[in-house]
Formats: structure tokens, C-alpha cells, sequence
């Protein structure tokens, strides 16, 4: 785990002050930059030591062959990987002829600054060599959000005593040699080594340019990156470039308090169907660009966008400032992670690591679109484009299942299935109406009738085809979907879970109200008023089970009737119970691995009465282990809903927290997207109260003790309110857009923009908090203000 003094707490920003090798991996997670496109894990520029080396380009990826001891009908075929590309992050550095390296000489000091609002990685070191040559040495890297193709390092560095000699190599590295994987753990990546074969490589002047393409799925990519040198007149230059190997050496003499400055430019392309005279020519153009901008044009361009984006989506959090950090390092992520992903996939991990090997799941429009959509919602609608444009290779899996519509994969970075084991991945038929779900609350937040009418349609469309085939009628007119997988992993191939029928439900009903809008482009998709009949009769029929004896909804048939878990004799090393016990043992259990029926409390609110969410919420909370990073925060949701907001808060530190804290010991493997977009909507959708059922804004907020402030801003039908929250009181604020009323706990409010509203919150209902598997509550969260710290547990 990481040693909390490493971050002290800045609300803007994560410093670290010194350099701890044994959590090097983790930090390199915590400090990645990303736009959506590129992605540069936070590796030290001279490239030694590191944890994971990390270069990513969305949806770069490999294939191989899905191994089975015995293989069957409609397994997937190939795995798709996502790999480590070529390195420009690498700058090495000679001082007196002896390498500037971290582990030898003495390190005065160092220390690393990511900067939410300047959108940077600073880095700061004094060194002495082991002669004796002090120097210092700084390097700001970004990652445009403004310019796609390109990232940025401003490198200095000085003596600081004596005048030194100093060669600086500045590199392009393919094929670098990565670290073994991690045994025995399923999350992690499989590093892919010696990936790329050269296709051309040139340099010119201060200029490389490396093409590769990869070796499998044949993907061709190409990297390059130029430079501006700032040093003394006699500074000399030098070029070389070979297959996998690009290097401009810099070579100079310095007096103390004489810096050398370097601004390396790099630009990276890739693509499945361009040639590679296009491909190389794009980055070459790129970078022709990037130095016109030079540096202060790039890093002014970074801290515009960025200042527009918190001057609308800011969360202020006053009580705990360890939480007010942990939220803005989460909204940064999730913005770095969709920025300019333009139309192509948002993995698990982001580009920060290659945990889960780059693949996209459902995480993506269940955790983090929803705060996409609020704040900056064209990232949210590429997102459902990349969808969209894989709808082919949907029908086409729905097919080879039998079933109409399509079938979208569990686990993916192109679009094909990549999960070899079926009940968890085939099975798990809730990813559609999940990126339905994404498309109904996008388009109820913009109102995005072009959206609706080219993408959003023919989504709701095919996603309600298959509910319709994959569903069935029983003899009492029930609308059943049996032998499915929902959010729960720990059971699997179960009929008519809550969540998934909840979801499809919606799905069907609002796919056809889509039909009745937009009925030109309902007929060139053929859709008729007898098929949008089935998916309303089908819709009102859906079999939701509950259990009278037990007064809760049984998460799916018969789930109640099932032996529950022996939590009592579970060791704490146990867990994650996926790791030391058969999925066969679990799948026959009341155990939960993650929200399920808890989720359905959440995105299906509507569906519920308050006294069922209460008593729902309580029943699985004695069931719910979170052995997944994805149920902390909807936990915190509905606890903070149905009146536990003690237990919210607990939950709500968890989730944001879970990578500075490394709480689940893998944020070596990048970091957990899901939990960051869901820290950010226990802030909205939690303490907040915001829902957005059947397009009404409705809002119940309501804080815990020890936040005694929370403020946030949301986009909603074009749009911007800004909400402030206190204990007694809540202040709604239409900063920009026509009046809006609102359901604020219960009672209608019109917000408009000739002054802020203020009105009383209502005291939480008293509930008795609920008990959790032994072991296995969170972690109680006790105010910085009260430990006499600065970062509570």
C-alpha cells in the first residue's frame, strides 16, 4: 500500500516528495497522462528504474488465439491485447560521462507534482553523482487535450556547483523489454513482448520517425518526435535512427546556474486501414504543428481547456480535504480517459496501464459516461459512436447465438468478444441495456435529436431486438430472461436477475417511444408497429422476483433459497474469494461479489418504493463482499439515499480513494476507472441526489456529519445549474439557460437564472446501520480535522 505522507494533501493537485521504489509501479499508474488517444504511464525519463514501461494509443492492440482444453459452439475465437507502443518519454542523460541514475550517487531531492488544473506531470531532482558533480534537473510532460496526436516534455537541467560536461539522449524505443506478469492474477495484463515489426524509420535534422505495424492483427502505427534545443552556442547536435531505435544526441558544456533546455515534441498515429506513407506523413505534420505552438503554446492551450472544463464541473467538498483531492484526481482521470478518444473505445483502465489487458467493459457506460455525460458529455456521446460503429460485429455475435438484435461483448478493445470464459462474459446479455441506458441518459441530458436520429436509434433499436429473442413468455404471461449473468459475478447463469430484466425493461419501453419520434428512420431500420408492440407487452410483463416471506427482491430466481456464504469461517486472506475458492462453490451461494440488486436500486430507482430500497439495501449489504472495484461507490449511492449516510461516507472514501490508497493492491496494473467515475457520482448522485428517471430532474441531497459543504456543476438539457449543499439547506443556481423546474425532495422548484433558490433539506429517516460479512465492512472514515492528520484511513 502506498505510504499516505507521500501525498500531502493540495486540492488541486498530487505531489509526491521523494521516491519510493517499492511503489515506483503504483505511482506510475497515479501519475499517467493520458487524452483518450495517447496514453504515457508516469516512467521516469531516463527509463531505469521502472515498475511497468507504458506507452499506449487507444485501441492499439494484438491478437492471439483464446486457448480451451475443450473447445464448443460460439466460443470466441482470438484475444485482443492491448500493447506497450514505442517509448518517447525516454531522455537519458550523461553528467561528466557517468549516467544519471536515481539508484546510485545520492539523490538530494525529488519530487513529482500532478497538476489537475495545469494538466502536467512536474518532476524535480537533485542529484550528486557518485564523483561528486551536483546538478539539478526538472521536466514538465504533457499530453495534449487540445492538439490529439501530439504530447510534449520541456526537459532542464543544470550543474549546480561545478561547471560539467552533459550529453542528453533523447529516444524513440519499439519493442522495449517489459517485466514478467504477475502470476496467479486474473486482473492483470499479459505483457506482449517484441510486438511491433519495423516498417520504415527515418530521421532529418532534430526529426525521427519510426512506423511499425503489429504482427498479428496487423495495425500500423508510426511515432515521432522533434525538437528545440536552448544552450550555449558550442551546444552540438546529433541524429540516428535505426528499426526500433530513434536518437537525437545533445552535447554540451554548462557552468553552474547555466541550464540546458530541450523541448521534445511527439506525435503518434495509428490505423487499420491507412497507408503508411498517410500514417507517416500525419505524425511529421503533427509535430510541424506542435512546434509552431512551441511549448507555452501548448501548455496555455492545456490550462484553457482545463480551465473551462472545472469552471462548469468543479466538486467542492468542504470537511474533508483528503476527499476533495481524491475527487478532482478522479474527475481528471475520467476527463483524460474520454477527452479525445474520439469515437473508439474507453478501457477499464483507461490508458494508465495494462490491467485487464486494455479491454472495455461495461464499466464504461455504468461508470464512467454518467459524469461524462454531466460534464462533458462529447466525450459521452463518442463513446456510444465507438458502439455504434461495432454494431455490425454485435449482430453478427447475436447471431452466431441464435438471437436477433446484437449481442455486444463483455469484454473487447475492437469489438469482437475477447472473454473465453462464457457465463461471465457471453452471458452477461446486461451490457446492452447498459450502453442502451448510456444512450437514453445522454440524450435526456442533451437533447441530441441528431445523436437520437443517426445513433442513438438504431442502438435502442438492436438492443431491444435482442431482449425480445433472448426473453420468452411464460404460461402466466410473465416475460421471463432466464440463464443470464448479472453485475454479480459470483453468480452466474441465473434466471430473471433483477437488474438485468430492470434494465432491459427500460430498454424495450423507451426503444419504443425512440420508434414513435424518429419514424422515418424507424422504417429504413424495419422496424413495425407489431415489432414495437412486442417490446412494449414484453416491457409490462417483465418478471421481477421478490421474496414475500423475506419482504426483499431476491436478486434473481431463487437467489434467497440458496445456502449463504460461510462468512464466519472466511479468513481475511481470503479474499478476493475468486482467488481461493471455485467459481462452482460461489455460484451455488448468497454471496456478492459487487452491487447487483443494489445497482438495480440505483439505475432503476424508479422502480422501487423507498421502503423496498431501504429494506433491499439492508438485506445485501450482509452479502456483499466487493471483491470488485465497481461496488463501492454505488453502494455509497443508495446508502446515502436510503438514509445510512455515515455508511455513504464510508463507502464514498473507499471508492475514491482505491488507487491513491492502493486498497486493492493493483494499481500497478493502471488505474480503476470505474471507481473514479463512480467516486465522482457519490458526490452528484449520492450526496447530491441527482437522478435523471424519464428525463425529470429530481434531486434529494442530503450530507453526511463530516462534510459540512458539497458543490458541484452538471450540464442538463443545454443547461448549466450549479448545486451547493449544507446540512439544513441546498442553494440551485441556473448559471446558464432557460428556467427549469425540478423535483427537490418531493416538492417542485423552479430554477432560473435571475437568482439562486434556497430550500431546506428534510432530516434523513434513523436507520439502524447494516451489518456487512464479517471482515468485510469498509473502513470507517474519520475526518482529518479529528485524527490531528492530514489523511484519515
Amino acid at each position: 500500500m502506498i505510504d499516505h505522507a507521500s501525498f500531502p494533501i493540495e486540492e488541486w493537485e498530487v505531489r509526491e516528495s521523494g521516491l519510493d521504489l517499492s511503489v515506483l509501479a503504483n505511482t506510475e499508474s497515479i501519475f499517467a497522462l493520458s487524452n483518450g488517444h495517447i496514453g504515457l504511464r508516469a516512467n521516469l525519463e531516463e527509463g531505469e528504474p521502472h515498475g511497468l514501461p507504458g506507452t499506449y494509443l487507444n485501441s492499439f492492440y494484438e491478437t492471439w488465439k483464446l486457448p480451451y482444453p475443450e473447445g464448443g459452439y460460439g466460443y470466441p475465437e482470438a484475444g485482443q491485447r492491448l500493447i506497450n507502443v514505442t517509448n518517447g518519454k525516454i531522455i537519458r542523460l550523461l553528467v561528466d560521462d557517468e549516467p544519471f541514475d536515481i539508484r546510485y550517487g545520492e539523490l538530494r531531492r525529488h519530487e513529482r507534482v500532478l497538476d489537475f488544473r495545469a494538466g502536467v506531470l512536474r518532476r524535480e531532482a537533485e542529484w550528486v553523482s557518485p564523483a561528486g558533480q551536483a546538478i539539478r534537473l526538472s521536466s514538465v510532460r504533457l499530453v495534449s487535450l487540445v492538439h490529439r496526436s501530439v504530447a510534449a516534455i520541456l526537459y532542464e537541467v543544470e550543474p549546480l556547483e561545478d561547471g560539467a560536461s552533459f550529453v542528453v539522449q533523447s529516444e524513440l524505443v519499439a519493442n522495449e523489454p517489459l517485466p514478467a506478469p504477475i502470476d496467479g492474477d486474473p486482473r492483470a495484463g499479459v505483457t506482449v513482448a517484441d510486438a511491433l515489426r519495423s516498417e520504415s524509420f527515418s530521421d532529418h535534422k532534430l526529426r525521427v520517425t519510426l512506423a511499425h505495424r503489429t504482427k498479428a492483427s496487423g495495425l500500423l502505427m508510426a511515432a515521432a518526435m522533434d525538437h528545440a534545443v536552448d544552450g550555449p552556442p558550442e551546444t552540438a547536435t546529433d541524429v540516428w535512427s535505426s528499426e526500433d531505435l530513434g536518437r537525437v544526441t545533445i552535447t554540451t558544456e554548462l557552468d553552474p546556474g547555466q541550464p540546458l533546455r530541450v523541448v521534445k515534441f511527439l506525435a503518434y498515429s495509428w490505423s487499420s486501414q491507412r497507408s503508411l506513407p498517410s500514417i507517416r506523413d500525419q505524425v511529421e505534420g503533427a509535430l510541424a504543428g506542435a512546434r509552431h505552438k512551441g511549448w507555452e503554446g501548448l501548455a496555455d492551450g492545456q490550462r484553457e481547456f482545463l480551465d473551462h472544463f472545472w469552471d462548469s464541473a468543479a466538486i467542492e467538498i468542504e470537511g474533508d480535504r483528503v476527499l476533495q483531492q481524491a475527487v478532482r484526481f478522479a474527475f481528471f482521470h475520467l476527463l483524460q480517459a474520454g477527452a479525445r478518444a474520439e469515437q473508439r473505445a474507453i478501457p477499464a483502465k483507461g490508458l494508465t496501464g495494462n490491467g485487464y489487458d486494455g479491454h472495455t467493459f461495461w464499466d464504461t457506460e455504468a461508470f464512467v459516461l454518467p459524469a461524462l455525460a454531466y460534464s462533458f458529455p462529447e466525450a459521452a456521446r463518442d463513446a456510444l459512436r465507438w458502439r455504434h460503429a461495432t454494431l455490425d460485429l454485435a449482430r453478427a455475435r447475436a447471431k452466431e447465438l441464435g438471437l436477433a438484435g446484437a449481442a455486444f461483448p463483455w469484454r473487447t478493445i475492437r469489438g469482437q468478444e475477447c472473454s473465453g470464459y462464457w457465463p461471465a462474459g457471453t452471458a452477461a446479455f446486461h451490457i446492452n441495456a447498459d450502453i442502451a441506458n448510456a444512450v437514453i441518459r445522454y440524450i435526456a441530458v442533451t437533447e441530441d435529436d441528431d445523436f437520437e436520429r443517426e445513433t442513438g436509434l438504431e442502438l435502442l433499436v438492436e438492443t431491444a431486438r435482442l431482449w425480445r429473442s433472448l426473453g420468452h413468455h411464460d404460461v402466466e404471461g410473465s416475460f421471463r430472461i432466464d440463464g443470464v449473468t448479472g453485475p454479480d459475478e459470483y453468480s452466474a447463469i441465473a434466471d430473471n436477475n433483477v437488474y438485468t430484466n430492470l434494465m432491459a425493461e427500460r430498454n424495450l419501453r423507451v426503444a419504443a417511444d425512440a420508434v414513435e419520434r424518429q419514424p422515418d428512420r424507424a422504417r429504413e431500420l424495419g422496424v413495425d408497429p407489431e415489432e414495437t408492440a412486442a417490446w412494449r407487452d414484453a416491457a409490462a410483463a417483465m418478471r421481477i422476483p421478490y421474496d414475500d416471506a423475506l419482504g426483499v427482491h431476491s436478486q434473481s430466481e431463487d437467489f434467497t433459497a440458496h445456502a449463504v456464504w460461510d462468512f464466519a469461517h472466511t479468513n481475511p486472506n481470503q479474499y478476493p474469494l475468486m482467488l481461493h475458492f471455485t467459481y462452482f462453490d460461489l455460484y451455488r451461494k448468497q454471496v456478492v461479489k459487487q452491487a447487483d440488486l443494489v445497482h438495480a436500486l440505483y439505475s432503476r430507482g424508479d422502480a422501487f418504493s423507498p421502503e423496498e430500497k431501504a429494506r433491499d439495501f439492508d438485506y445485501y449489504e450482509a452479502l456483499t463482499v466487493r471483491d470488485s472495484s465497481l461496488s463501492s461507490s454505488v453502494q455509497a449511492v443508495v446508502a446515502a439515499e436510503v438514509g445510512h449516510l455515515d455508511l455513504a461516507y464510508d463507502y464514498f472514501a473507499e471508492a475514491a480513494l482505491l488507487d491513491l490508497n492502493d486498497i486493492h493492491h493493483n494499481t500497478r496494473d493502471g488505474l480503476h476507472l470505474a471507481s473514479l467515475g463512480g467516486a465522482v457520482m457519490t458526490a452528484i448522485a449520492g450526496f447530491g441526489g441527482v437522478r435523471d428517471h424519464e428525463a425529470a430532474l429530481t434531486l434529494t441531497p442530503r450530507l453526511p456529519d463530516a462534510i459540512t459543504r458539497l458543490a458541484f456543476g452538471f450540464r442538463f438539457k443545454g443547461r448549466q445549474i450549479r448545486v451547493e449543499i449544507k446540512h439544513r439547506e441546498a442553494r440551485y443556481t441556473m448559471v446558464e439557460g432557460d428556467p427549469l423546474e425540478v423535483t427537490h425532495h418531493g416538492s417542485a422548484v423552479t430554477i432560473a437564472t435571475d437568482g439562486p433558490v434556497t430550500v431546506p433539506i428534510p432530516p434523513a429517516p434513523a436507520r439502524e446501520r447494516p451489518k456487512q460479512p464479517r471482515g468485510r465492512a469498509p473502513i470507517r472514515r474519520v475526518p482529518p480535522s479529528e485524527t490531528g492528520g492530514e489523511r484519515g484511513a
